[in-house]
């Protein structure tokens, strides 16, 4: 280990400087000189299994991503406190004039887990993540009380319905409500399956979600 970063860090920049900069390196120059320019936001899971780049395969400067726990949309709140997705959902909506905002989730996502264990013991005096899942707390007690549905369903099931009930919150944002009633703006769910590497969409008029490509 270097005493500046961790060695396999240094080592894929290496490979990113010897293999992808050579051909990146005018659209990265462009995106220097002009800014960012890109059409469609994501809200991924902080999950590292999960990187929306490499799920729709982007370029530099083609997508603008937030991550957090659980890929969640907080409602519109303006109360002063710190509040990091919605500050990035007003760039992305006022500065960089998005058309598209998809909120990507996954299967086995840590997050939905916490939701469906309220009575688990926190990771930390400051239980940061069991006040965040706390916005999931009346769904995640419906689906957790389903005695119908095996673990792994009720996991499914509740990872969907985030997808949805941040869709809702998004609706919350009066400048979002606005631009898609103008039809500027477009709001989109997904779900990827880590382990077959299969994407999910939703469909904006049922909430269903199917395979795109099929």
């Amino acid at each position: 280990m270097t005493r500046f970063l961790p060695e396999h860090l240094l080592t894929g920049y290496q490979s990113f400087l010897d293999k992808r900069l050579p051909s990146e390196r005018q659209r990265l120059r462009q995106l220097a000189e002009s800014g960012q320019q890109p059409k469609t936001m994501v809200i991924a899971c902080c999950d590292s299994r999960t990187a929306p780049e490499i799920i729709f395969d982007t370029a530099p400067g083609e997508i603008f991503v937030v991550r957090n726990v659980a890929n969640l949309v907080p409602p519109y709140e303006p109360d002063g406190e710190y509040h990091a997705t919605s500050a990035a959902l007003e760039f992305a909506i006022h500065a960089l004039k998005v058309e598209h905002i998809v909120v990507l989730g996954h299967g086995g996502c840590g997050g939905i887990h916490a939701a469906l264990s309220p009575s688990a013991e926190p990771l930390s005096p400051g239980d940061f993540i069991g006040k965040w899942m706390s916005l999931l707390d009346p769904v995640a007690r419906a689906v957790g009380s389903n005695d119908h549905m095996t673990d792994l369903e009720r996991h499914a099931a509740l990872e969907r319905i985030a997808i949805r009930y941040s869709i809702a919150n998004l609706r919350t944002f009066p400048p979002i409500v606005a631009l898609e009633s103008e039809g500027k703006l477009s709001l989109h769910g997904a779900w990827v399956d880590i382990a077959r590497g299969e994407l999910w969409a939703m469909d904006p008029e049922t909430g269903d979600f199917m395979r795109p490509l099929e």
